[in-house]
């Protein structure tokens, strides 16, 4: 059998516990978890450029454990020289454990890399219970190789929730382990 991913089993042990005493949730199915992670990196220049979305593609790869999606572009806009299925960016959803295992390498690894980072604005919920993290370059994950980047780009991590809720889903991304600002971290 395999063993549970770390932040998984804190979730399990601590989380639930804590989000049933602060929200007076009685039914544990009630309580909010994690229900996706999906991590998105635009590339407007990847229509003329076929060596930046291989790298891309390979980078995403390397950083979420699974192999992401090219997303194409839906309609033809002839002032960006755009025309329908050209690829734009590129996207990952992680769920179940690779998704834990995202959360503790992001949380644990990367976050520590960013360049003057004071903490993550703890009003950046979309109120829907849904929060989104912009990383400016890709090479605050340890997985990535400096040499073999062919250009610096930055990506959006949304963390999906199952809560319509923004001050529950704080309180859980907060205990997971979320840096937000001008709180000391809980160590996980």
């Amino acid at each position: 059998m395999k063993q549970k991913p770390r932040l998984r089993q804190h979730y399990d042990e601590h989380v639930t516990s804590k989000l049933q005493e602060s929200f007076g949730i009685d039914n544990a199915m009630e309580v909010p978890r994690l229900e996706k992670i999906v991590i998105n990196c635009g590339l407007g220049e990847a229509k003329d450029n076929a060596k930046l979305l291989d790298s891309v593609v390979a980078e995403m790869a390397l950083i979420s454990g699974q192999r992401p999606v090219v997303t194409r572009a839906r309609h033809s806009i002839s002032n960006f020289n755009l025309r329908e299925g050209m690829p734009v960016g590129v996207k990952v959803t992680l769920r179940a454990s690779r998704m834990y295992e995202f959360l503790d390498r992001f949380i644990s690894a990367a976050v520590p890399r960013i360049r003057d980072f004071r903490g993550f604005n703890s009003r950046a919920f979309d109120g829907r219970g849904n929060y989104t993290v912009g990383i400016r370059e890709q090479m605050v994950f340890p997985e990535v190789d400096y040499d073999d980047i062919v250009r610096i780009h930055g990506m959006d991590i949304t963390f999906v929730t199952t809560t319509d809720r923004d001050d529950e889903a704080l309180v859980l991304l907060r205990e997971m382990g979320m840096p937000f600002r001008g709180e000391t971290p809980v160590v996980v």
